[in-house]
Formats: structure tokens, sequence, C-alpha cells
């Protein structure tokens, strides 16, 4: 009956299919793919001919339904598993009309998916991604089939978590001038087989802090801006094959390696590159966006964490881990002129994003920015430090949740640069 019922619903997807195939302009690559039922999948996809529409929402379901009068097939909305969240939507358009598209199912999607198929639906599940039509015709649904797996050596190679921590467990490690750091590792959850490569970097204090797309892996990127990402001081390089055992402990770069010297934040980035990997493979020629294959292997739908140490010369007390909590500048500050200034900050688990507040003793904003979590510094512009020279300011953090509420602040600090000429005796 099973069998029917599957033979039936590809009837049913041919037909559909055959009454859109003239006029649906839009494609994609892969049309199917191999997903943990069990887990979080990440797929690379990419889409061709969308020059005259606009990207919508992306909905995964159990079943799909004609999209008269629009162009393609849809959800079925009584069988809808989720939605794509928008932390996790990297689409960008890429290529000659194209459109790249990180697919990252929620292990909430796939377990509802795995309960509908205990239940006697077919195995198989649709991510359906809607694009407006810029032009004012019908708008277009396009179709990809997942196909519910073990996440084993079938399914694209894919980071599905990244964990990095030092073997001293600290909410901030602070260090003196010369001190050494102890050991990192990483560990990392993914899906399929293939080969890791990469290398670990440290941003040093002074430099440009990366920005969330630096932290993203390369095969997160469309083929054209691969290569664009910020570089820092290379430490040490790896690459090793991972078996479809979906879990491994990645240890870090030779701490010998680490600078201590200079005083300031430090970041330590964990650099993850693409690699060859057949199921991970996107055909741009297959969807006339270009020519070529876009190797994707070791996809991620997240930016990468990163690890901070600061040197300096005191261990203060620092307030427990998971508090949101200001690290640099301390209190009444004052800083050395013509000096890069850095707010440092300690995160806290739940944000969905950090504001970073700026403003005058008289309470007039200066400066508001609204910060992704996992970096926890923010370099101020050069005429905030300028304003700094002549009045003290002051500086807070507030982690704003999901729903856009203040989840936390912390209090006020003030800080102010050195003149020219100097501190006054």
């Amino acid at each position: 009956m099973k069998n029917l019922r599957t033979a039936m619903t590809i009837i049913g997807l041919l037909i559909l299919s055959c009454g859109h195939i003239l006029a649906q302009r839009i494609r994609v690559n892969p049309v199917g793919v191999n997903v943990n039922s069990r887990g979080a999948t990440t797929v690379f996809l990419t889409f061709g001919g969308v020059t005259d529409y606009e990207p919508a929402e992306a909905t995964w379901c159990g079943e799909l339904i004609p999209a008269t009068p629009d162009l393609g097939s849809k959800c079925d909305p009584t069988t809808i598993f989720g939605t794509l969240p928008a932390r996790f939507n990297l689409s960008t358009r890429s290529g000659t009309g194209g459109f790249t598209d990180i697919m990252s199912i929620p292990p909430s999607v796939a377990r509802r998916a795995f309960q509908a198929a205990q239940l006697g639906a077919d195995s198989a599940f649709f991510y359906v991604r809607r694009f407006l039509n810029l032009r004012g015709g019908p708008d277009e649904y396009v179709v990809v089939t997942c196909r519910m797996t073990e996440g084993g050596a079938r399914s694209p190679f894919a980071l599905t978590e990244v964990k990095l921590s030092f073997a001293r467990e600290v909410p901030v490690l602070f260090l003196r001038p010369g001190e050494r750091l102890p050991s990192i590792k990483a560990e990392i959850s993914y899906n399929g087989t293939g080969r890791l490569k990469g290398r670990w970097e440290v941003v040093l204090p002074g430099e440009e802090l990366p920005e969330a797309v630096d932290l993203l892996t390369e095969a997160s990127l469309p083929v054209e801006r691969r290569g664009a990402q910020r570089r820092y001081t290379q430490l040490e390089r790896f690459n090793l094959f991972l078996p479809p055992s979906g879990r491994m402990t990645l240890s870090g770069p030779d701490v010998a390696r680490l600078p201590t010297t200079v005083q300031g934040p430090y970041l330590i980035l964990l650099r993850i590159e693409a690699s060859d990997d057949r199921e991970s493979d996107s055909s741009l020629v297959a969807v006339g966006a270009g020519s070529g294959i876009v190797h994707s292997g070791a996809v991620a739908g997240f930016p990468l964490p990163v690890l901070r140490y600061f040197v300096g010369g005191s261990h203060s007390q620092l307030p427990a881990a998971g508090t949101l909590a200001l690290v640099e500048p301390l209190d009444r500050a004052v800083l050395p002129a013509g000096q890069t200034v850095n707010l440092v900050w300690m995160e806290m688990a739940g944000p969905l994003l950090y504001r970073v507040e700026v403003e005058d003793l008289q309470g007039n904003k200066l400066l508001t920015a609204l910060l992704q979590p996992g970096v926890g510094v923010y370099r101020l512009p050069p005429w905030v430090v300028q304003s700094a020279a002549s009045d003290p300011l002051r500086w807070r953090v507030a982690a704003v949740d999901q729903k856009g509420a203040v989840a936390a602040e912390t209090e006020w600090r003030t800080w102010k640069m050195e003149s020219v000429a100097g501190p006054k005796p």
C-alpha cells in the first residue's frame, strides 16, 4: 500500500511538472538530496534564472499541491513541517542570474518528517522556495526532494555544530605578557564523510576584526566570493579524512605559536576550506547560472565560533560564565592618544543580537550598533574615538532576544582618550 502511495505521488508530481515545464524558468541543483532523519542537515543549493525574481520564504512539507495560477508546486499547508529560520538564511545572488541558498534543516523539521513517516507517510519530504515575480507575473515555486537517511556516507559532507574551547574552563582567558596558553580543541558534529581541510589563524590586537561573513566556512559562500574573506596570521594547517561517524575532536594549533607579548584582545579563528565531495556538488551548468561544478564539502549554515584571550597585567575576577558583562576598557579608563579602541564584553547564552551603545555623559547618543553573537568585540570608528579626546564617553551592551526584547544589559562604563600633549601631571 505504501509503495502504491509513493508511486501515485511520483506520478502526480510528473503531471504537475508537465503542466508547467514550458513556463517555469527557475531551476535548482541538486534537485534531490539525502538528509539526516535524526538531526540537522545543511546543503548547498544553486538556483538559476532568478534575474526577474526576488526570493521569498522557504518551507519544508510532506506533500505538494499545484501552485496555480503560480508556477510549480507548493507545500500542502496541512503537511508543513517548518520554515527556514531567519538566522539560518545565508542566501545571496550569485553567478549569471543565479542564487545561492544554504538549506539548513533544523532537527525539529527532521523529527517531524520522521514521525510522519512512522505514521505511514512517504519517507521523502520537500523543501520549497518561493520566488516573487518582480515584473508582476505569477510567482514561482521550486522544489528540492529531501530523502531521509542516517546522515552517513551518501549524505552531503556538512558541519552541523562546532564548539571551540580551552583546556582550562574559564569564561574569559586572561594572561600576563609572555604567559603560555592552555591547549585548544574543536568538537565538531557533521553529516556525510570527506576531507576536513583548513587552518588556525589569530587576530592580533589592533587588526581589523572579522565580520560574520569572514567566519563562515568557505563552502558556505558563492563560488565567486571564495577567497575574499579576510585573512589573518596563520598558525597551523590541517587536512584530515573524516569517516561517516558524525563526530570528531580536532586538536588546536601548537600553543607555543600563539602570541602573548603585546597587550590587548586576541581572537583564535578556525577556518574551514571547501573540499571536493560529490554528494555536496552543485552544478552551475544545470541551472544556467555559469559553468562548472561548485564543490561544497564542509558547508555549514552558521558562522564558526571564535576563542578569545586577553593579554594584560592583571588576572581580575570575572563574572561567572554565561553572564553578560563588560571587559575592556575598564571603568574610568584613560587610553593612549591615537590608540584603536575595542569594546570587549562577555557574552551570555541565548540572545539573537548584541546592541552596543555609546553616548556622552549628558545622555546624547553617539553610536548604536547591532552585532551577531560569537565575537564579543566591537571596534569604535575613528570619529567616536576623536570625540573621547575632549570629553569622557560612556558605553554599555544589551542582549536582545529573538522577540526583540532586552534580555539583559550591562552597567555603563566611562572612558576617555589622552590629549595629544599627554595627560596632565
